[in-house]
């Protein structure tokens, strides 16, 4: 069964769909890895940075998006005949093992929830509303998950900025997350801001420790230099008194012109411009990412196949 890795940050702007397309274009090009990019975000950054607008046109007029998938979590009796294998869209970027669950810029209609969660509260005669909200925000993006989660080796989720539906219920369907950052101080606020939703989460969706199995893979800064150089140390000085040196990724993302040429030509940089220093930097990246999945990172599959986390810092 794959890891489920959230790429997620409450401040939008902070290089969180560039470090999902290309975290995951390595990990299936160098790697040998099966890898879906599912894009939460109705920005759809992470869809465009992996085909052009045209081609997404046509699938959206096909209704093939996870808005689709979304409506019939919240309508389970509508009869519509596409499953998640129909809409994933395989082979991304000409890449062997790289597919995408493409998103939409109308996931989900905020009417057609409430209405549906309302209805099953009067059914079930449960007068707490909240709660039946949260069981729904548990089972929404696993449940869609559930039917492809045995065929890859990571599905990556790539989470809108702020805190709504889809990144609350993406976010409790993952093993782990990432935390993308810039160095400047907005962005530690935004890391601040996220950890504080994922604590509140647990206690208002009376997960316990152990319960919600989410822990962090680690910060990752992008586009470290250059003007942002006078912010650099101070960031890295508040990043280390609230983390743990496993927690924050030793590879940084150097500003490069290649990786915003990249976005204009719909493609990861690690395949528009591999030799350039943003692609390398995302190829290290990617090695280390892997190994924190190893012994030494203090997480590792027991001989059960389950994850031991317990020597995670």
């Amino acid at each position: 069964m794959g890891y489920v890795i959230a790429t997620v940050n409450m401040k939008g702007g902070v290089g969180k769909t560039t470090l999902t397309v290309n975290l995951a274009t390595c990990l299936a090009k160098h790697h040998g890895k099966r890898v879906l990019v599912v894009d939460l975000d109705t920005q759809i950054s992470a869809t465009l940075s992996l085909m052009a607008p045209h081609d997404f046109a046509k699938i959206r007029k096909e209704r093939r998006t996870l808005s689709q998938l979304v409506y019939k979590a919240i309508k389970p009796d509508s009869k519509l005949p596409l499953t998640i294998h129909d809409i994933i869209v395989p082979y991304v970027g000409t890449v062997k093992g790289l597919d995408l669950l493409p998103g939409d810029i109308d996931l989900y209609d905020e009417f057609l929830v409430s209405e549906m969660l309302h209805k099953k509260a009067l059914q079930d005669g449960e007068s707490n509303y909240i709660e039946v909200w949260n069981r729904f925000e548990k089972v929404l993006v696993k449940g869609i998950l559930e039917p492809v989660i045995k065929d890859y080796d990571f599905i990556i989720l790539d989470c809108a900025p702020g805190y709504n539906l889809m990144t609350r219920s993406g976010i409790m369907s993952s093993n782990f997350y990432l935390l993308p950052a810039r160095p400047e101080p907005l962005s530690v606020i935004g890391i601040q801001l996220l950890e504080r939703r994922i604590a509140k989460l647990r206690e208002t969706h009376n997960f316990d420790n152990n319960s919600l199995n989410l822990r962090l893979m680690g910060i990752v800064f992008i586009m470290s230099g250059g003007i942002l150089g006078r912010y650099y140390h101070q960031v890295i000085q508040r990043v280390n008194e609230d983390f743990t040196s496993a927690q924050i990724f030793k590879t940084r993302i150097p500003l490069d012109v290649n990786v915003a040429k990249a976005v204009d030509s719909f493609m990861p940089v690690v395949l528009a411009a591999p030799n350039s220093s943003g692609a390398k930097s995302f190829m290290k990246l990617t090695q280390e990412f892997l190994n924190k999945l190893q012994v030494s990172g203090g997480i590792y599959k027991t001989p059960t196949g389950k994850l031991n986390l317990s020597n995670m810092e």
